[in-house]
């Protein structure tokens, strides 16, 4: 296994024992951010955002307390009905080869997933939407890639 590997499996780990997968909150490092953190010995994530249905926020990874890589993102609820849990149902299929948000598509009880995305994990920007029964309740803009 290469190191790109490596990252790419701890990030789809750490995404999924955080936020999608309702993971506990860490003590806030700004006023009133919610935080949470994954450590696996020398690789640690680091998820920290700002509101509620209008967010911002920023995931990073290290590696050996070195940052390797980062996401920021900004969001909205746009309309009625939004589920957080429909969110984090489809944050919890992040992709491999997009180890960004969530899959291309996922539906559940008239609730419907969307991500696109440029580029891979050393690059990369994308968008996020949530429909009801095909009205926009949700988006969300992202964009990172590797820090040096």
């Amino acid at each position: 296994m290469n190191m790109d590997k490596n990252l790419v499996d701890f990030l789809i780990t750490a995404k999924k024992a955080t936020y999608a997968g309702k993971g506990a909150e860490t003590e806030s490092s700004r006023v009133k951010s919610h935080d949470l953190i994954y450590k696996d010995g020398e690789y640690m994530y680091y998820d920290t955002y700002l509101g509620g249905d209008k967010f911002a926020g920023e995931e990073a990874l290290w590696i050996s307390d070195v940052p390797v890589w980062s996401m920021n993102y900004v969001g909205r609820v746009t309309g009625d009905n939004f589920s957080g849990d429909f969110l984090k149902e489809a944050l919890l299929r992040v992709p491999e080869d997009k180890p960004f948000r969530g899959p291309d598509e996922y539906s559940n009880d008239g609730y419907t997933y969307k991500c696109s995305i440029d580029g891979n994990y050393e690059w990369f920007q994308g968008k996020e939407i949530i429909t009801l029964n095909g009205e926009l309740i949700y988006e969300c803009y992202f964009h990172g890639g590797l820090i040096k």
